[in-house]
């Protein structure tokens, strides 16, 4: 049995994960399941999967949650704790083996950052984490010597390709020292020896979102409830409407550039509207690999638990003979700006990313909240990117710090 915590339980990566675990419950036992503030899916979980250890946001839900227990009548010996305290305890606990990183947002960057200072293996569903401290993250994982499996379709896909690539920036899903990040040579560092990496290009894929065609003066009336209808994955709000902006795609790109080692001018994104091509990525030898699938989370989900093996899915397959045809497009990147705003905070670096993530999960915020129209979504985050003095190294506290601050502005901004 592997025994796992989960972070971010009752969202949408979450609960796919817990079916997975449910189909496979001689595998898996749930050491902890942690969750912000939804006491109805926590106690259900609870009653189906009997974890350790609870956590929840506040102290205010944390009881919340006893109190539906017992209205519930779950015979279950649960710990219930909140708070970041209660979220390290459920990271760090001696049996924890593998740690599913599904919260969304910079909330679970110091969780993920620790389990990995502890020797867990890390399902990384959390893209903030790599966008805001990839520096810290990567470097720990290689010290500590722990598998970081890809969680994200794409990064799934990208991941599932460089398998037993001699050169490749993983071995046995453990990262290895490149030199590619930064611009340098792209060659790895393995028992003292160097190894030319073979990746030319990564082709990251991207379904275009609900507006992948529209105009600005169409997106100038954008809903809440447009922007929520994605055409082909059913994620969380906050994501969904990442990939409605585009957005979302550029988190992507810069999770990859610390992935798997490459620059962000090695990373092109095609517009894949049937989202049957995850990723692909591209050898110096001229020959591509392309990981196809149906739009499931759960395939990404199931072989991060499961690697290196491959179980059976009942996932619905491809049908090629059905498939008349798989066409790709280039972004509308002169619209939807999410791209190149993200990109550019890649290339200044340091802690322009964290502002740069944080100033749009402020943002978001706002739009799902009705305070704030889709097109201001870039520009609050443009706002204060240009506000912001950069950091050229941070450190852990630097990144809360540039967090705090790119809330402190925008709150300014929006009251103006």
């Amino acid at each position: 049995m592997k025994t796992i915590t989960i972070l971010g339980s009752t969202g949408s990566i979450g609960t796919q994960t817990l079916q997975v675990v449910r189909h496979y419950a001689e595998d898996f036992d749930i050491f902890a399941l942690v969750a912000g503030t939804n006491v109805d899916r926590m106690a259900e979980q609870i009653e189906l999967f009997r974890p350790k250890l609870v956590v929840m946001k506040d102290a205010e839900h944390a009881e919340a949650l006893e109190n539906r227990i017992q209205e519930r009548s779950v015979d279950a010996i649960t710990e219930i704790l909140y708070g970041m305290d209660g979220y390290l305890a459920a990271v760090t606990a001696p049996e924890v083996e593998l740690v599913v990183a599904a919260m969304v947002g910079m909330i679970g960057l110091r969780p993920v950052l620790t389990a990995i200072e502890h020797g867990k293996d890390i399902a990384l569903a959390n893209k903030e984490t790599l966008v805001c401290a990839g520096h810290l993250i990567m470097k720990a994982a290689r010290e500590h010597k722990v598998r970081l499996l890809p969680v994200d379709s794409e990064h799934s896909a990208i991941f599932q390709c460089l398998q037993d690539v001699p050169g490749g920036p993983f071995v046995d899903g453990r990262p290895v020292e490149y030199g590619g990040h930064a611009g340098g040579t792209g060659a790895s560092v393995r028992g003292g020896a160097s190894v030319e990496s073979p990746i030319e290009t990564i082709f990251l894929t991207a379904s275009g979102g609900p507006f992948r065609r529209a105009t600005k003066e169409e997106l100038e009336s954008v809903t809440v409830e447009q922007a929520l209808a994605h055409p082909n994955w059913s994620m969380g709000a906050k994501i969904t409407t990442d990939s409605a902006t585009m957005i979302n795609k550029g988190l992507e790109i810069i999770e990859a550039t610390w992935l798997f080692d490459v620059p962000v001018e090695k990373i092109h994104v095609l517009v894949q509207p049937k989202s049957i091509i995850h990723s692909m990525v591209g050898f110096r030898d001229g020959a591509v690999l392309a990981q196809l699938g149906t739009p499931d989370m759960r395939v990404p989900i199931q072989y991060a638990l499961m690697y290196p093996e491959r179980r059976e899915l009942d996932d619905k397959r491809l049908d090629f003979e059905e498939l008349a045809n798989i066409t790709f497009e280039k972004p509308n990147t002169d619209v939807l700006r999410g791209i190149p705003i993200a990109t550019e905070s890649a290339r200044i670096g340091g802690s322009m990313p964290t502002v740069m993530n944080a100033a749009n999960e402020y943002a978001v915020e706002k739009f799902l909240q009705k305070r704030l129209p889709f097109l201001q979504i870039y520009g609050m985050i443009e706002y204060a990117m240009e506000q912001h003095t950069v950091c050229e190294e941070p450190s852990l506290t630097d990144i809360l710090e540039a967090e705090a601050w790119t809330y402190r502005i925008l709150d300014e901004r929006l009251e103006q």
